[in-house]
Formats: C-alpha cells, structure tokens, sequence
C-alpha cells in the first residue's frame, strides 16, 4: 500500500472507565483529526477502574459497557475511522489488553468477572482472543503490589505506553518482551480527546478488522512503534 496505516491500541471513554475524560464520539473524532486510520476501545472492565456501576444486573452492565465503542464506530463510519472493540481486564491492578473478544462472549460469561488471571488468559485466549500484558512494569500511586508476570500466558507485551510516568517502564518491558519472545504492542493509553498522546503503532499493511491487527502482530509483521509526546522523562 502507498500509504502507511496508523492505529490506536489503547485507549479509554468516559462511558466505559471512570478515569477517562472524553465520549466515544470525541475520541473517534480527536484520532481522525490526529491523523490516525483505526483506533481500538480498551475500556477498564469491571475488576478495574470501570465507569459501569457494580450493582446493576450482568446484561445492562455489558451494554453500558459497550456504550464507548459503540459510539466511537458509529460516528467512526460516518468519518471514515475505523474502531475496534477490545477490553483491558484487570485482577488487583494487573493488567491486560484483549483483542478479539466481542459484545457477545461478555455478555455469555458473567463468571468471567470472578475469574483469577491464568484462569482468564487460558479462556479468553482459548476462545481465540490475543492478550497484550498491558504497562507491566508501571508504578503509580494507585498500584498497591509489585508487578506480576504471566509470560507462558500471554501474547505480547505494551512495550511502550505513553501514559508511563518513567521511560524506564516502557525499556523494561521492551526487554522483559524480548528475553520471552512476546510480540509486542504500544499506545499512548488515552483518557481525553483534548490530551492526544500520539502514540501507538504504524503498519505496511491496510486493517478492515482487529483480526488484522491481531494477525499484523502475531506474524511480526514490520511497523513503527509511536512513542508520541506525552511527558518529558
């Protein structure tokens, strides 16, 4: 293809994570803006920082939760980005970015919210989901425990995250990506259509689905990682 094709990784809707500061609709258009040809919803599902209220039934939970991305691919047809669906799921604040899951096993799996981390990683990716161990060496007030790893469980790693508040986070997990052979991943973990991080990842290769992506980096397909703007280490 003439032309390189950018996408988003990781990033968050004030519908989805309580955290996050701008709709669906703003980040789909703040990307577009950006310059950027896809973006991927990975709102905080519910063992984190979720926007979606604990109490409410399982269903109505899923659909509230699937409210960002939702918006964001509406206005996204009309604009010409395309948006993808992924989660971030947490245990205790470990963290990982899931790829390939959809509204409907969400929705057919209340149990999962109870699940523990290798009970998770072995069902989601036996349901053919592709798991980026998000930010793996990140220390931040809000993190109470040291950093865990999973590499016999997981596909990749975020090797660069632009919301780290040290650059030695993201060289730590460039290495610890590379002494376990895991593909790697990067986005600038946007909260706020006004803070554009400039982050994530740019692909040879033009993506109709997260199926491309997921398929552009398990096969290690060439790309430049974005380490965009966002704080002076």
């Amino acid at each position: 293809m003439d032309k390189l094709f950018t996408i988003e990784t990781h990033l968050h809707t004030s519908q989805g994570s309580a955290c996050a500061h701008s709709t669906g609709a703003e980040m789909a258009r703040a990307h577009k803006a950006a310059g950027y040809d896809a973006i991927i919803l990975t709102d905080h599902f519910f063992g984190g920082n979720t926007a979606v209220p604990r109490d409410l039934p399982w269903e109505e939970r899923i659909e509230r939760y699937c409210a960002g991305y939702e918006e964001a691919r509406f206005v996204g047809e009309e604009i010409g980005l395309k948006v993808f669906f992924g989660i971030e799921w947490a245990w205790k604040g470990t963290e990982f970015l899931t790829y390939g899951l959809d509204k409907a096993y969400l929705l057919a799996h209340p149990e999962m919210e109870d699940w523990d981390i290798p009970t998770y990683l072995t069902n989601v990716r036996a349901a053919g989901a592709y798991v980026s161990h998000a930010h793996p060496f990140r220390q931040a007030d809000y993190l109470t425990h040291a950093p865990r790893f999973f590499p016999e469980y997981v596909d990749a790693v975020e090797v660069w995250n632009c919301g780290n508040a040290k650059a030695e986070y993201n060289d730590q997990a460039l290495s610890y990506a590379e002494k376990y052979g895991l593909a790697q991943t990067a986005g600038s973990d946007g909260h706020d259509a006004r803070e554009m991080r400039g982050g994530g990842m740019r692909f040879y290769t033009e993506m109709e689905t997260i199926w491309d992506f997921i398929r552009a980096v398990r096969t290690r397909q060439p790309c430049e990682i974005l380490r965009g703007k966002k704080k002076e280490f």
